[in-house]
């Protein structure tokens, strides 16, 4: 990886490795597009560096996505994005390490995903749910759904309500899943019983976590 990150900085972009997957990053402000050529010629280096000591870097599986607001810079990318004589369509949201990102960082995409696989496993616990246990049951919901609702959820910190309760409405079903609550029956005494804090007070409690640990050398 040294002989890439000599190529990479001397380009002046920033990167990140986790992996076989290396993420490079640049900012800049509406018009300056020669920022983006500068990019793809750090590519087009690293490809023929990885050719050159016999290593293939995929162009097919280059993604790209701009962040920011919707200026007539954004809108003219193309002509800058250019690999192999080919123009690189940038992506309308990437994944990285699991979660979903988009250009205007609204992570909408992210949660319609977290809600589109967290009702696939509830349906399918709730088929199982009259032959399981409460502990057994608890155990299933945690390890399918709760799970998803809690990574990385410290990116959520700045969400609309609207899409956090999108979150909610997952954790309600799977609370009355589990306790077999009728549908109306309000939900807020089940979570308080099941000593579920509600997906909003989980983010800020994971923010606050996270803080604590840093300021006492508890984590990076």
């Amino acid at each position: 990886m040294l002989p890439l990150g000599d190529i990479i900085g001397k380009y002046g972009v920033s990167f990140h490795c986790y992996a076989d997957d290396t993420q490079l990053y640049i900012s800049s402000r509406p018009g300056e597009t020669y920022q983006f050529e500068k990019l793809m010629d750090c590519v087009v280096e690293l490809k023929n560096w990885m050719t050159s000591n016999f290593l293939l870097l995929n162009s097919e599986k280059i993604e790209v996505l701009i962040i920011g607001p919707k200026t007539s810079a954004c809108n003219n990318l193309q002509h800058c994005l250019i690999l192999d004589g080919c123009s690189v369509n940038s992506s309308s949201s990437v994944r990285n390490l699991g979660v979903l990102f988009d250009g205007n960082l609204s992570f909408e995409n992210h949660i319609s995903s977290i809600c589109k696989t967290a009702f696939f496993h509830l349906k399918n616990i709730s088929k199982l749910r009259p032959m399981l246990s409460m502990s057994n049951a608890e155990t299933l919901i945690h390890a399918f759904m709760t799970s998803r609702l809690d990574y990385c959820n410290a990116l959520l910190g700045g969400c609309s309500a609207r899409l956090i309760n999108k979150l909610q409405l997952v954790q309600n079903a799977a609370a009355r899943v589990l306790t077999r609550t009728k549908k109306y029956d309000h939900i807020s005494p089940v979570l308080s019983t099941l000593h579920w804090l509600p997906i909003k007070h989980r983010i800020d409690f994971i923010i606050l976590l996270i803080t604590y640990k840093a300021l006492n050398g508890l984590a990076p």
